[in-house]
C-alpha cells in the first residue's frame, strides 16, 4: 500500500466533523483552513500541491511542485496544502469540520480502482500519498458551458480520501447504459468509469424560465455517482438574496417584530 493508513471516526450530522487517528509517522494532508483541532504532538507543515511527491522540503523538485501547484490554481484552490504528521510515541488525533452543512463522505479509493473524480470544491483531507488533480471533459463545448461541472479534481491512489458536499447526500450506482441527469451543481462525485457529458436544456422557454439554468450534466453507467441536494453555490445565493439591501449595509431586523414596525413607519 503507498498511502499512509489511517482511521477515523465522523461525528455530528448536518455540521459534520472528522476525527482521524495517526500512528506515529502518520501523516494526513487537507486544504487549508479546514482544521478544526488537533492534540500535542502533531506538527504541520505548509506545502505546494498534495505532498504526494514529497514535503516542501525534499523530493519532488521545484517543476513538480510548481505543475500541481498551478493545477490547484485552475480549480480555484489555494497554492498551498497543510500536512499533519504524528511525530510523537503514541497515537494522535487531528479534526477536521465541514465548511458548511451538509455531509463528510469518506472515500477508501482502493474500492474505486484507485480514482474517484469529484467537484473542484468537495476535497477536504486525505491519507498522505493520495494525488489531488485535476480531470478536464473531454468535448470542448462543455467547458466553455458547463459551469460548475467543467473543471473538476480527481483523488489518485489507494488510501482514504475525505470529501464534503452540501445538503443530503445520495449515493446511486449506475447499471450499464443507465442514465442519469443532474444539476451541474448537484453531482459531488463520481467513479472514473462513468461517463461524464453536459448537455443543454432542450426548449427555450425551459432555458430561460426554468430557473435551473441552461445546461446539466449526463451521467452514464456503470459506476457510482454521489449527489448533494443542496450545493454551496445554490445556499449562498439564496442567502445573499435575502440579505438586507441597505445603503449602508445595516440590518432593518427583517424577520422580526421591530423590524415590521419599522418598515410600516416608514424607517430607512
Amino acid at each position: 500500500m503507498n498511502n499512509h493508513e489511517i482511521d477515523y471516526k465522523l461525528y455530528g450530522d448536518d455540521m459534520q466533523f472528522v476525527e482521524i487517528e495517526l500512528d506515529p509517522k502518520e501523516t494526513v494532508v487537507a486544504e487549508a483552513g479546514s482544521l478544526m483541532m488537533m492534540e500535542d504532538g502533531i506538527s504541520m507543515e505548509t506545502i505546494f500541491g498534495d505532498g504526494s511527491s514529497g514535503s516542501a522540503g525534499s523530493g519532488g523538485g521545484l517543476m513538480g511542485k510548481l505543475m500541481g501547484a498551478g493545477k490547484r490554481m485552475l480549480t480555484g484552490e489555494s497554492l498551498f496544502m497543510t500536512t499533519f504528521t504524528n511525530t510523537g510515541s503514541g497515537k494522535r488525533h487531528v479534526y477536521f469540520a465541514s465548511p458548511y452543512p451538509g455531509k463528510i463522505i469518506p472515500l477508501d479509493l482502493s474500492q474505486y480502482r484507485g480514482k474517484i473524480i469529484c467537484q473542484k470544491d468537495a476535497f477536504l483531507a486525505a491519507a498522505k500519498g493520495v494525488t489531488i488533480g485535476i480531470e478536464f471533459q473531454r468535448k470542448l463545448g462543455a467547458g466553455f458551458f458547463g459551469g460548475e461541472g467543467f473543471i473538476m479534481q480527481k483523488l489518485e491512489g489507494d488510501g482514504l480520501a475525505f470529501v464534503h458536499a452540501g445538503g443530503a447526500i445520495h449515493r446511486k450506482s449506475l447499471q450499464q447504459g443507465e442514465v442519469l441527469r443532474v444539476d451541474t451543481g448537484c453531482l459531488v462525485a463520481m467513479t472514473a468509469d462513468v461517463d461524464y457529458n453536459i448537455e443543454m436544456v432542450k426548449g427555450v422557454k425551459t432555458a430561460l424560465f426554468g430557473g435551473e439554468g441552461l445546461f446539466f450534466a449526463t451521467l452514464r453507467g456503470p459506476g457510482t455517482v454521489w449527489i448533494q441536494s443542496l450545493p454551496f453555490s445554490r445556499l449562498a445565493s439564496k442567502v445573499f438574496a435575502a440579505a438586507p439591501q441597505t445603503p449602508g449595509g445595516g440590518s432593518k431586523g427583517e424577520g422580526s417584530i421591530t423590524g415590521g414596525l419599522f418598515d410600516l413607519l416608514g424607517g430607512k
